[in-house]
């Protein structure tokens, strides 16, 4: 029997079938222990989809090349932290009580908040790439960066919700919380990559990410009074499209 908290084998399979089309996402069995491995398949999609930015800047013009890499990025995570981006958008945003607000975020329906904020993400998302020279290790701290945000933000705020998909991801009651020392050293080694590839310039990219996604976190907390699966997607996303603005910018 293994100790609470413990990452198993299927913890693996579970977070690559949770944070990728890859696997029966309905299907998984995710645990409390299933968050350590956020930061290492956010690390390894950052690669991944950095390797195609290169390969296709060798033959396209920057912005089709950015346009082709955020399209890849969608299909390589299933759309899930763009749809969490989409929902938190309509639900925090509109002048509703907080119970209201959950309701929102629940259904499928895209509002006016969610089609501006998707509008404006994928177009700052495309931009910021286009304005960059290729880098998979920037990509791969970047994406190691927001998932370990989605760690710590399930760790840091109540769940809004009485159940939902977040609740296997909850940590238990005793034990070592696995997820979230994994978590803090994968913000850690998104930090020491980005500064290694870019300089100052990435380590502002990464805290920059950080600020954003805390941000997120704690319009949250203040509307629905904690996190739900949505809003971990949402400062994910935020926090990664902060930080390719950042270092984007001159």
């Amino acid at each position: 029997m293994n100790p609470p908290g413990r990452p198993v084998p299927g913890d693996f399979a579970a977070a690559v079938a949770f944070l990728t089309p890859i696997g029966n996402r309905q299907g998984a069995r995710p645990g409390p222990a299933t968050m350590a491995y956020f930061p290492v398949v956010g690390a390894s999609l950052g690669t991944l989809i950095g390797l195609l930015w290169r390969a296709t800047r060798r033959r396209l013009p920057p912005l089709p090349a950015a346009a082709l890499v955020v399209g890849t990025d969608v299909l390589m995570t299933g759309g899930l932290h763009l749809d969490g981006l989409a929902d938190t958008a309509d639900g925090l945003c509109a002048h509703v009580p907080a119970k209201s607000r959950l309701e929102i975020m629940a259904e499928p329906q895209v509002g006016t908040f969610a089609a501006v904020a998707l509008g404006v993400m994928l177009i700052s998302r495309t931009a910021a790439l286009a304005a960059l020279e290729p880098s998979p290790a920037l990509l791969a701290a970047l994406y190691c960066s927001s998932r370990s945000v989605m760690v710590i933000g399930s760790r840091s705020l109540p769940y809004a919700r009485e159940e939902g998909l977040a609740t296997a991801f909850l940590p238990e009651p005793a034990g070592p919380d696995r997820a979230l020392v994994a978590a803090v050293g994968g913000a850690g080694a998104a930090l020491l990559l980005a500064a290694l590839v870019a300089g100052r310039r990435g380590a502002r990219a990464i805290v920059a990410g950080w600020a954003s996604g805390a941000l997120v976190l704690v319009l949250a907390r203040r509307r629905i009074g904690g996190f739900t699966g949505d809003v971990l997607g949402a400062a994910g996303v935020v926090c990664e499209t902060a930080g390719l603005l950042v270092a984007a910018a001159k």
